[in-house]
C-alpha cells in the first residue's frame, strides 16, 4: 500500500515535467519564427563569444581604429577621382555598382562609404583567438547578411539606377515594383500548408509540359518511391542500366529540365537503359519515416526492381546531392554484405535490404558530401541549439517545410537570389526571369521530421559515416567497403556541398576514383549540358592504393578540359560497360502509369 502511495505521488511531478517541457518547446519554438526558424538563443551566444573576446583585445581594437582611417581614406580618394573623371573606366567588380551611374555625384560618395564600412565590418567580425570555431562561422555569416542588407543598391533613394529608370517610365517601374510587392506578400499570407495543388499558382514550366518529357514509364511504386524507367531511343543500348538517385530535398527532374539541358534525355540518346527515382513529396502522416527507410523502401528498392524490369545482373548508379550521400551508405552496406564468409543474414538485413540485387557496375556521386566535418556555410545552422529549435518546429507539423528549406538555402546566396531579385522585381518593375532552373527551383519538397532530425544529427552534427559510427541494418557502415570504381563530380561554387569536402571521398575509400571539378554552382554546376558556353572542369583518376593528393596540389595538376563533364561521364560509363545489346522490354504489366508519375506532381504552399 505505501509502494503504491509512493507511486501515486510520483505521478503528478512526472506530468509536471512533461507540461514544462511541452511549454519550453512552443515557448522557444514561437521565438524563433521571426528569426526564420533560427534559434535566437544560438545567434545571441554566438554574438555574446565575440562580443566579450572583442572588448578584451585592446590591441585588436588599435588595429581595427587604424584599419577604419586607412579604408576611410581610401573611400574619399575614389570619390575624389570619380568626380573628377579620374579613375579607370573598368567596371566595379562588385555587380551590384557595375552601372556608370554609381561614379556620379552622390553616389559615388553613398557607394564608396558603404564599401569601406563593408570592409571594416567583415574584417572586425573575423575575430578569431579564443572566439569558436562555430560562434566565428555565425559571427562572420550573420554580419555578412546584414552587410548585404544594408547596400544602397537596395533601396530607391540610394540607387541611382532606379531614380533613373522611375524619371524615364515617369514612375511605371515603381508602379509595377509595388504591384508585384503586393501580389508577392498576398500570396504569402494566403498560403496554408492544406491548400490544394490544383489552388496554387501555377508553376512556369508544367511538369511533364515543358520539362519532365522525356518519355518514360512508372514501372514501380510504394509509399515512398516512383521509379521511371525512359524509353529506348537507339536502335541498342549498353547491357547496364543506369540508376539515378536524386535528392529527397529537391524533385526529381532537376535532372530533366527541358529537352535541351536533361540529364535524363542526354544518357538515353547516348544508348544507357536509365532509371530515375521519384521521392514521395510527404505530409504529416509521414512524420515518422526513418533513413533507413529511404534507404531500404528507397534507394535499394529501386536497385531490386531495376534488375526485375530489365534481367541486368550488373548495374551503374548516380546519386545527386543527399541522394550521393544514401547511394554512398547502400553501395558501402552492399559491399560489407558481399564480403560476409558465411554469407548469412541478420534479421535487421533480411528486413532491409532486398536478395536479389544487381552487383554494382559504378558509383558515380554528383555533389554529394560524405564528410560533414566541413559542411560550408550551412554550418551556420548545424549545433545542437539550432536542431532543439528544428526538431520543435518540426514536431509541431510532422515535417519540414519546404518554404522553410528553401529560405535556408536563401540565405546562402541572399546577395543574388534575395536582395537582387528585390531589387529587380520591385525598385525596377521587371518581373522574374523565366527559366526552366528557376521555375524547378520554387517547387519546393518537405522533408518527414524524423528523417531529417536523423540526418542533421548523425551526419551533420555528429559527421558519423565519416568516423564510421553511422549504422544501417544492423551493422556500422563503412565506406571502405565500397568495391565498385567510382566518380565523383564536384563544383567549384558549391555553397552546399564545397568541392574540398566532397574530395574527402579520397580519404574515405580504397577503390578507384574518378575525380572531376566542374565550373559552376551546385546546380548549374551539374545541370551542364554539351554546348553550354565558358563551361570546362578538371578531371584526374586515383587508381586503386593511391597516395593521399592535397586538393590543392589535385587542382594545380589536372588538366582543365573545355566543354561538358558529362561528356566524360558518359565515356566513363561506356568503358565500364558491356557489349550494346537490343533495349530491354518493358512490360505493360509493369508500367503503373506514364512518366513523369504521380507523386513529382504534389505541390504544397508552404
Amino acid at each position: 500500500m505505501a509502494a503504491e502511495t509512493a507511486s501515486e505521488r510520483e505521478h503528478p511531478k512526472e506530468s509536471q515535467r512533461r507540461a514544462a517541457h511541452a511549454l519550453d518547446a512552443t515557448v522557444q519554438s514561437l521565438m524563433s519564427r521571426p528569426y526564420g526558424g533560427l534559434s535566437p538563443i544560438a545567434l545571441a551566444l554566438a554574438h555574446a563569444d565575440w562580443a566579450l573576446h572583442w572588448m578584451a583585445s585592446p590591441g585588436r581594437q588599435a588595429v581595427l581604429a587604424q584599419r577604419a582611417v586607412e579604408l576611410g581614406s581610401q573611400a574619399w580618394q575614389n570619390v575624389v577621382a570619380d568626380a573628377m573623371g579620374a579613375s579607370e573606366e573598368t567596371p566595379d567588380k562588385d555587380g551590384r555598382f557595375a552601372d556608370p551611374s554609381w561614379r556620379s555625384w552622390p553616389y559615388s560618395a553613398i557607394k564608396e562609404g558603404y564599401k569601406a564600412l563593408d570592409a571594416w565590418w567583415r574584417e572586425a567580425a573575423q575575430h578569431g583567438g579564443g572566439v569558436s570555431r562555430h560562434h566565428q562561422h555565425m559571427v562572420s555569416f550573420f554580419t555578412g547578411q546584414t552587410l548585404d542588407a544594408l547596400s544602397p543598391s537596395n533601396w530607391a533613394a540610394t540607387n541611382p539606377e532606379v531614380l533613373r529608370a522611375a524619371q524615364a517610365s515617369h514612375g511605371r517601374t515603381l508602379r509595377e515594383g509595388m504591384h508585384f510587392f503586393l501580389q508577392d506578400l498576398r500570396e504569402q499570407m494566403s498560403a496554408r500548408a492544406d491548400t490544394p495543388a490544383e489552388d496554387l499558382a501555377p508553376l512556369p514550366f508544367a511538369v511533364g509540359k515543358d520539362v519532365a518529357v522525356t518519355p518514360g514509364k512508372v514501372v514501380f511504386r510504394n509509399h515512398l518511391i516512383e521509379l521511371i524507367q525512359y524509353s529506348p531511343t537507339t536502335d541498342k543500348v549498353l547491357p547496364e542500366p543506369v540508376l539515378i538517385v536524386p535528392s529527397c530535398i529537391m524533385k526529381y527532374y532537376i535532372l530533366d529540365l527541358s529537352p535541351h539541358n536533361s540529364m535524363v534525355k542526354y544518357l538515353v540518346d547516348k544508348g544507357h537503359t536509365v532509371f530515375i527515382i521519384s521521392w514521395r513529396n510527404p505530409d504529416a502522416s509521414d512524420r515518422d519515416l526513418k533513413m533507413q527507410d529511404y534507404l531500404s523502401s528507397g534507394v535499394l528498392a529501386a536497385m531490386a526492381a531495376a534488375k526485375s524490369r530489365t534481367g541486368a545482373k550488373r548495374l551503374h548508379t548516380v546519386g545527386y546531392c543527399l541522394g550521393g550521400t544514401f547511394l554512398a551508405i547502400a553501395a558501402a552496406a552492399l559491399g560489407r554484405l558481399a564480403r560476409k564468409k558465411d554469407g548469412r543474414r541478420t534479421a535487421k538485413e533480411q528486413a532491409l535490404i532486398p536478395e536479389d540485387l544487381p552487383q554494382l557496375a559504378s558509383v558515380i556521386l554528383l555533389a554529394a558530401q560524405t564528410d560533414f566535418s566541413e559542411p560550408g556555410e550551412l554550418g551556420v545552422f548545424i549545433d545542437e541549439e539550432q536542431l532543439a529549435t528544428l526538431r520543435q518546429n518540426m514536431n509541431e507539423r510532422g515535417y519540414l517545410s519546404g518554404k522553410q528549406m528553401g529560405g535556408s538555402f536563401v540565405y546562402l546566396a541572399s546577395r543574388g537570389l534575395l536582395w537582387g531579385r528585390n531589387t529587380r522585381r520591385y525598385l525596377l518593375g521587371e518581373d522574374d526571369a523565366s527559366f526552366d532552373l528557376m521555375s524547378w527551383n520554387a517547387d519546393t519538397t518537405r522533408l518527414p521530421a524524423r528523417m531529417h532530425s536523423e540526418y542533421l544529427d548523425a551526419l551533420f552534427l555528429n559527421n558519423a559515416l565519416a568516423a564510421g559510427q553511422y549504422r544501417f541494418a544492423g551493422a556500422t557502415v563503412a565506406l571502405m567497403d565500397i568495391d565498385a570504381p567510382m566518380m565523383v563530380v564536384a563544383t567549384t561554387r558549391d555553397h552546399v556541398s564545397p568541392w574540398k569536402s566532397v574530395y574527402k571521398i579520397h580519404l574515405q575509400t580504397d577503390t578507384h576514383v574518378t575525380f572531376v571539378l566542374a565550373e559552376g554552382g551546385h546546380n548549374a554546376g551539374i545541370v551542364s549540358e554539351p554546348g553550354r558556353p565558358r563551361r570546362s572542369y578538371q578531371i584526374a583518376s586515383v587508381e586503386d592504393g593511391s597516395g593521399w593528393i592535397d586538393p590543392d596540389d589535385w587542382k594545380a595538376q589536372a588538366p582543365v578540359v573545355q566543354g561538358s563533364w558529362w561528356e566524360a561521364m558518359h565515356v566513363w560509363l561506356r568503358e565500364r560497360s558491356g557489349s550494346p545489346i537490343k533495349p530491354p522490354t518493358m512490360r505493360a504489366e509493369h508500367a503503373v502509369c506514364d512518366a513523369p508519375g504521380t507523386y513529382v506532381m504534389t505541390r504544397y504552399a508552404d
